[in-house]
């Protein structure tokens, strides 16, 4: 709970940049905004984050609580192993840090992406997202991120 605690610390100081933005002239606001995106964005995608944590333990961990997104997933990928597999492959893709995400949108429905950094995801809503950037896996598998990736993250989707 340290390593959560202090990185989600970290990007609570989105309210010392939106006081910098608006006490700064407009043309210091645009490294003003940097720090509000970055920010911002890692303090929205922590707090999805944490709140699809549970223990797999937990019925709410099993595919039977969520019918209707096993269904959608089914229908989009042919079935779970199939889209962990899509979903590993987006992670792996990621260069340098960021986020994979499981993302609905009205018009297309279901959809693998990746946001860069701390970048919120912006179209669609995202269901749950899994994070890339190093300090999330680094003190458990060192430089092993594809075995965190195909043996804790992925296969804990449900």
């Amino acid at each position: 709970l340290t390593e959560a605690t202090y990185s989600h610390q970290a990007y609570v100081t989105i309210s010392q940049a939106i006081e910098a933005y608006n006490a700064n002239p407009l043309q210091n606001r645009i490294a003003v905004l940097a720090a509000l995106n970055f920010n911002g964005g890692g303090h929205i995608n922590h707090s999805l984050f944490w709140e699809n944590l549970s223990p797999a333990s937990s019925p709410d961990a099993s595919p039977d609580a969520a019918p209707k997104l096993v269904a959608e997933i089914t229908r989009v990928w042919g079935g779970l192993d199939q889209f962990k597999q899509a979903f590993n492959a987006t992670l792996l893709g990621i260069t340098g840090s960021g986020w994979g995400w499981l993302v609905k949108d009205d018009v297309t429905g279901l959809s693998i992406i990746m946001t860069k950094d701390q970048d919120p995801v912006t179209k669609g809503v995202p269901i749950f997202g899994v994070d890339m950037w190093e300090h999330a896996y680094y003190l458990q598998v060192r430089e092993r991120q594809w075995e965190s990736v195909s043996g804790r993250s992925a296969n804990n989707v449900r």
